[in-house]
C-alpha cells in the first residue's frame, strides 16, 4: 500500500467512528495501571517549568494529551482525522489539537522535548515506519524522548466493521525486534521496554502490548536520518 493510500484510508475511517470511539475509550486508562505507569515514567523526562512541547502523535480524541497534562506535561495532541481533532478540542477546550501526519510533520527541527506515538503507528504498513520515525528523530530536541506503543505480533488485520460503523482499515501487529531495529535506525536509543500480556478488555482480539522508552541522544546530528527499508 502506498503512503497516501493508507493515509486517505485511515482519515476516513477515524472521521466516520469519531465520536463512538471517544465514547467508548474515554475512561480506558482507568483499568490500566501499566499503561498509566510507562506515561508517567515518560512524563518524568519531559516535566519542568522550563520543558518544552510535547507531541502526542495520532491523538485522537485526545484522552492521552490530556492525562499527559494532568502529570504536568506541556502536551498539544495532532491527528490525521479532522473529526477527531474537533472533538478533542471540544473535550479539552484548553490544550491545543492540530490536523497533521505523522509522515510530514508541520514542526521544526529539534522543536519538541517529547514525543508520544500512542499506538498511533499500528495503521502504518511496516515498510513506511522508517519515515514515520525519521520524522520523529527530526523534531525532537537533542536528548528528548519518545513513548510508543503497539500492539505485538507479525501480521495485518484487516476491519470492515468497528465502532458502530462499516469502514475500511487495516490494522498491524509488529515484532518488537523490528520496531526497536528501525527506531535504532532512525537514531533513536531505545532504553526501557515493557511488553506485557493482554488485560481482560482487550481479549481475546489483541495479544500482548508493548511500550517503548527511547531518546534521540545529545549528540544526535540535526539532520534526519536516511529511511531504510526494514526488510533489507
Amino acid at each position: 500500500m502506498t503512503e497516501s493510500a493508507y493515509l486517505h484510508t485511515t482519515r476516513t475511517a477515524y472521521d466516520t467512528v469519531a465520536p463512538e470511539y471517544a465514547e467508548l475509550l474515554r475512561n480506558e486508562l482507568d483499568g490500566k495501571p501499566l499503561d498509566r505507569a510507562m506515561l508517567a515514567a515518560f512524563a518524568e523526562h519531559v516535566q519542568g517549568p522550563d520543558a518544552g512541547e510535547v507531541a502526542d502523535l495520532g491523538c485522537g480524541p485526545g484522552r492521552v494529551t490530556a492525562h499527559l497534562h494532568s502529570l504536568g506535561v506541556n502536551a498539544f495532541g495532532i491527528d490525521l482525522s479532522p473529526r477527531m481533532i474537533d472533538v478533542a478540542r471540544r473535550s479539552h477546550p484548553g490544550l491545543r489539537f492540530d490536523v497533521g501526519s505523522m509522515t510530514a510533520l508541520d514542526l521544526a527541527d529539534a522543536s519538541s522535548a517529547g514525543a508520544v506515538a500512542w499506538y498511533s503507528t499500528v495503521h502504518t504498513p511496516p515498510e513506511l515506519l522508517p519515515t514515520v520515525f525519521a520524522e520523529i528523530h527530526r523534531v525532537l530536541v537533542p536528548g528528548g524522548h519518545l513513548l510508543i506503543a503497539f500492539k505485538v505480533g507479525d501480521e495485518r488485520r484487516h476491519l470492515s466493521r468497528g465502532y458502530g460503523h462499516e469502514l475500511s482499515l487495516d490494522v498491524y501487529w509488529t515484532p518488537p525486534e523490528l520496531v526497536a531495529d528501525l527506531l535504532a535506525k532512525a537514531g533513536l536509543s531505545l532504553y526501557a521496554q515493557l511488553i506485557r500480556e493482554p488485560d481482560d478488555s482487550e481479549k481475546p482480539r489483541s495479544g500482548r502490548q508493548a511500550f517503548f522508552l527511547a531518546h534521540k541522544p545529545e549528540n544526535s546530528p540535526a539532520h534526519k536520518p536516511e529511511a531504510s527499508d526494514p526488510r533489507s
